[in-house]
């Protein structure tokens, strides 16, 4: 166990959120985690709990106790990795279509955490997790770009960027059917579908908000090539709410894209560009992936050359 302790020595602080004021102070602890240590009772201000939302006052002495890390269930492995861009605090990966993000029941090797853990000798632990480095995701079956943090000062920052909707995200996807607006928006809200605890649903009670908004690339009668940019970050999302619109994702058996007319051995939806700021240099990164070969095979089969 180990403990922090601070003490609101300045008028200017007073009257701020414990859980901001905790997150200024310190770079290792994101915010999001120090509203998880605050529920669980870790932290304390003049021996007492308080919520995250506590204004803390001037002289307020506040201790946070933060637990061992937890033991990480993975073995490096030396899978190859397509690296875009490296440095010391954070790795971007051309993550193929097929590979899942961190291991877990059916999925105990072969992972990108994996294949991170071979590559980087320290990442383990990084964010106090299972889950060392990672701060979004991609599904199983989506390729693209995904971020991994190398240190904590670069997860804390990752995780807010996200968190704040500050990187901007594009992906390119083939949807069933002709989608006749050229741009638009989605606001659903997404939440687990009530009956079918793998899907998510814009019909949920528990919906967070969602919102995607996308522009059409090229259409036929039959499928359109989109662009699509989810301005959150929800379970599915995107494949969700193309479905809502009817236009699931072309091979998304689980939301609809499933057809005989459609060679697609996966989901044709792909993490295209990332843009973000350096989580310590405050840099502007700008990553881009490459239309994967199946879904230009695709296309181009059908008449379109992207």
């Amino acid at each position: 166990m180990k403990q922090y302790e601070f003490e609101v020595t300045s008028d200017d602080s007073s009257r701020e959120r414990l859980d901001v004021f905790l997150s200024a102070q310190q770079t290792e602890i994101s915010r999001s985690r120090l509203k998880k240590l605050i529920t669980e009772g870790l932290v304390t201000v003049n021996g007492s709990n308080r919520p995250a939302g506590y204004k803390v006052r001037l002289g307020d002495r506040i201790t946070i106790q933060v637990p061992a890390l937890v033991t990480l269930d993975a073995s490096p492995e030396p899978i190859p990795l397509d690296i875009i861009f490296e440095d010391e605090h954070l790795i971007a990966v051309d993550k193929p279509a097929g590979m899942v993000i961190h291991p877990a029941p059916g999925h105990s090797s072969g992972t990108l955490v994996n294949a991170l853990l071979h590559h980087c000798k320290d990442l383990a632990g990084i964010g106090g997790v299972e889950r060392p480095g990672i701060v979004h995701r991609l599904d199983k079956d989506t390729s693209g770009l995904i971020i991994v943090a190398k240190s904590e000062p670069a997860h804390k920052t990752l995780v807010e960027q996200f968190k704040e909707r500050k990187i901007y995200k594009e992906y390119l996807a083939i949807v069933k059917g002709n989608v006749k607006k050229d741009k638009d928006s989605i606001h659903d809200s997404i939440g687990r579908h009530k009956k079918h605890r793998k899907k998510m649903d814009i019909r949920a009670l528990n919906g967070r908000e969602a919102y995607t908004e996308y522009q059409v690339i090229h259409r036929s009668e039959i499928w359109s090539y989109v662009r699509l940019m989810p301005k959150t970050g929800r379970t599915h999302q995107i494949r969700v709410h193309m479905a809502s619109i009817h236009h699931p994702v072309i091979g998304d058996n689980l939301y609809g894209g499933k057809s005989t007319h459609h060679q697609m051995e996966r989901q044709a939806l792909h993490a295209h560009r990332l843009q973000l700021k350096h989580p310590v240099t405050g840099l502007n990164l700008s990553f881009f992936s490459p239309l994967p070969s199946d879904m230009t095979t695709f296309l181009q089969s059908n008449g379109y050359n992207p």
